[in-house]
């Protein structure tokens, strides 16, 4: 595109100054050297055009190109030198601002091109030393300096790091992260030098693949695709046929070439372009790469939608959502423990846990004589304490669980669950309960996506068909297509295909024939896989489905620009050739009329660049404040864990392990919980309220604090009715109710805050 660019402002300037000096020459009087001056400036430009043409033919495009030829060639024929070079110089000049404006649209994709780092710092012998970054390999220990882009895919071998991924996700608030979080190459670091162990090579890191991926959508491009060109099968005709009877009917040659003058070089030649360029632009700053103008379009037409669920509806990996603990209150301790363990082993489940611990702040510590069965268990030295962590059959080995324990393990199966049990000194534990959730965005992103022209939403997965319908339903997507193999989805597409336009959006190798079936392939290029996001004519750079929203809607509204610019020019250049038909416009004016129309046209399309995206409000919560929020559900976490651990438990306590058990629930109820939600709604909900305009529109999630109050308040009430030394089971029943009422609204309430508030998030 530079080169491009340096082309075409010389020929803009070899024509300025072809057309000035020919008009200092006339002023001087050699009118001959004046002629010959506009006609070497004419010629210039005829020339440059006819190559455009050529390469055009050879791609097999049609277009409007060959009237501007006819233009040049029709004033030199007429002994017009002077329109000839105006002519000249305005379609250079054409071409010298849809460059400018191909160069300022793309200017996000080429800034993640030029950011790519050239060498790192590697330690060697405890000494650094700058290498290329063909040079490093996995393992090696690399310092990253404040400023400096991360070249490698890497864990934080540091206590503390803090990241920019602006670049690639368009996300502006920084990442701070903790050691052996995982790193992506392509990040700033934007706090403190720390070191980093090498996960990948540089050419096998997410940086270098978003590379790949962006030159790949350039090279696309590079012919910018051209909507217009439809048009132009009866546009050229008509003009040709209107300045042909000018002539016939006037007897003036002027007249049919004052028509061509101003029917060229034409918006078709140049809006178009930029306004797909520009939307290919502003969906890159938001973090989603579109891989050219036929992907953008077909983004724009989608109106059927298949997800696959893992990795795209759901985060793709494993997130903690209960802990039961054997000892009263110890459901974080059961986490530290196996977090501290699971520190050492490389399996997926191993990593979510860890995970779950960094976001309470636990203190990990690390483990000692460490033994692992793979796909199985690990145990080690935690502490001083003999610990084991891993499936049932592995830590029955060692630990017997209670029998009722064993109902979690079907359980946790007929949902879709993952179970890690835990044993500490030969005794059972506890058990962490982890799956794939939803992500954040989706219920929004999925709503976004109806707004912005989706008819109809089918879910695609392997799963079996009750876990998917669940998930499904709670989504309210139209269809759900389950134990689908990949064959499956393919087939299903392609059927769907015959309908309406698609739209698949997957993140899996499994995915990759069903992406390139669809009208447009979606890819989670974020984590997804290479497959993935090679068959995809999208990819989101971003681990956000909700950008998925924003990118159709910029779709939609690039393509309105760019039919807006298409008919509003084709409309003034008719009018302009009309006059010009009638001998009301002269050839040398009609250059001028057509290239005013051309600068208006390309500014219009220009307004592509400024397309605001999706929101459910104007305003949004400072990153600080979110972050607030956010760490405060996390603290209220073990509390909600609490309450699921002694509701669960409460039939097979003895009266005074129940009251005991009772009244430490309540007392965390009153002390942490209640005065949340008192705070939440008192000074939270009036601001967020604000944020979201209309009238009092957090009325129901007030209304949800109360009945949290009230289910608090009848909870006090049936444990007051309870006699550690009378049994009641009926009593206690109420009281497990309670519990279990209280448990279920307030996790509900907890996810309806945090996906209003991650609506709210700045970007």
């Amino acid at each position: 595109m530079n080169i491009r660019w340096r082309v075409d402002l010389c020929l803009f300037g070899a024509c300025l100054c072809g057309l000035l000096g020919g008009g200092a020459l006339w002023l001087a009087g050699a009118r001959e050297a004046a002629a010959w001056s506009w006609v070497a400036c004419a010629t210039l430009a005829g020339v440059a055009l006819l190559a455009s043409i050529a390469a055009a033919l050879r791609r097999r495009e049609p277009g409007v190109d060959v009237l501007a030829l006819i233009a040049i060639g029709g004033a030199l024929a007429l002994h017009q030198e002077l329109t000839a070079a105006v002519i000249g110089l305005m379609l250079a000049g054409g071409r010298l601002l849809e460059s400018y404006a191909e160069r300022r649209a793309g200017r996000e994709m080429a800034a993640l091109l030029a950011r790519v780092p050239r060498s790192a710092q590697r330690y060697a012998g405890g000494v650094l030393h700058a290498v290329p970054l063909g040079e490093i390999a996995v393992g090696d220990r690399l310092l990253v300096r404040h400023g400096e882009v991360l070249a490698v895919d890497g864990t934080l071998a540091g206590e503390h790091a803090v990241l920019d991924e602006s670049a690639l996700t368009g996300e502006a608030q920084p990442l701070s992260l903790r050691r052996g979080a995982a790193l992506r190459s392509g990040a700033v670091n934007a706090g403190n030098a720390f070191d980093m162990l090498a996960t990948a090579t540089a050419a096998g890191s997410t940086y270098a693949g978003i590379v790949a991926l962006v030159e790949a959508a350039q090279r696309a491009t590079a012919p910018a695709t051209r909507l217009a060109d439809r048009y132009a099968f009866w546009f050229v005709p008509l003009s040709l046929a209107l300045a042909a009877a000018a002539w016939l009917i006037s007897g003036d040659a002027l007249r049919a070439l004052a028509v061509v003058v101003v029917a060229t070089p034409c918006p078709l030649l140049l809006a178009v372009p930029v306004a797909i360029v520009s939307g290919i632009s502003r969906c890159a700053r938001r973090g989603v790469l579109i891989k050219g103008g036929a992907a953008l379009e077909a983004l724009a037409a989608a109106r059927i939608l298949f997800f696959d669920k893992t990795g795209t509806l759901t985060g793709g990996q494993a997130r903690l959502t209960a802990i039961h603990g054997v000892v009263s209150g110890g459901e974080n301790d059961v986490l530290r423990v196996a977090a501290s363990l699971e520190q050492l082993s490389n399996h997926v489940i191993a990593s979510a846990v860890v995970r779950a611990a960094q976001e309470r702040a636990l203190a990990l510590t690390t483990p000692t004589a460490v033994e692992e069965v793979p796909g199985a268990g690990v145990s080690g030295v935690v502490d001083g304490r003999r610990v084991a962590a891993g499936s049932l059959d592995y830590v029955e080995r060692i630990a017997v669980p209670p029998p009722a324990w064993r109902e979690l393990q079907e359980q946790a199966s007929g949902e879709g669950m993952s179970t890690v049990w835990v044993a500490v000194d030969g005794e059972f534990s506890g058990v962490l309960l982890l799956a794939d959730q939803l992500r954040m965005e989706t219920p929004r992103a999925l709503r976004l996506l109806r707004r912005a022209g989706i008819r109809r939403i089918a879910m695609l997965t392997g799963d079996r068909r009750d876990v998917a319908e669940t998930i499904g339903a709670g989504l309210g997507v139209d269809e759900v297509i389950a134990e689908c193999t990949a064959a499956g989805k393919l087939d299903t597409v392609r059927a769907a295909s015959a309908d309406a336009p698609t739209m698949m959006v997957g993140d899996g190798i499994n995915d990759a024939p069903a992406l390139a079936a669809a009208g447009v392939g979606v890819a989670m290029g974020s984590r997804g896989a290479t497959a993935a996001a090679e068959a995809a004519g999208v990819v989101l750079l971003v681990d956000r489905l909700d950008r998925l929203a924003e990118a159709v809607h910029i779709a939609h509204r690039t393509r309105v620009i760019a039919l807006q610019s298409v008919f509003a020019g084709m409309g003034l250049a008719l009018v302009a050739m009309a006059l010009a038909a009638v001998g009301w416009l002269p050839p040398l004016y009609g250059a001028l009329v057509q290239e005013a129309i051309d600068v208006a046209v390309i500014l219009n399309a220009l307004r592509a660049l400024r397309i605001q995206p999706l929101r459910a409000a104007r305003l949004s919560l400072p990153p600080a404040e979110l972050s607030r929020l956010r760490d405060e559900h996390h603290a209220l976490a073990p509390v909600l864990d609490r309450l699921t651990a002694v509701a669960d438990r409460l039939p097979a306590l003895s009266g005074n392990e129940a009251m005991r058990a009772l009244a430490d629930l309540d007392a965390l109820l009153r002390d942490q919980l209640l005065p949340h939600e008192s705070e939440d709604d008192r000074h939270v909900y009036p601001a967020v309220a604000a944020l979201l305009g209309g009238d009092d529109p957090l009325a129901a999630m007030s209304r949800t604090h109360r009945e949290i109050f009230r289910l608090h308040r009848q909870l006090g009430a049936g444990i007051a009715r309870l006699d550690a030394a009378v049994p009641d089971p009926d009593a206690r029943r109420d009281v497990q109710r309670t519990l279990y009422a209280l448990d279920a609204i307030l996790r509900l309430h907890f996810a309806q805050e945090e996906e209003i508030y991650q609506s709210l998030a700045r970007d």
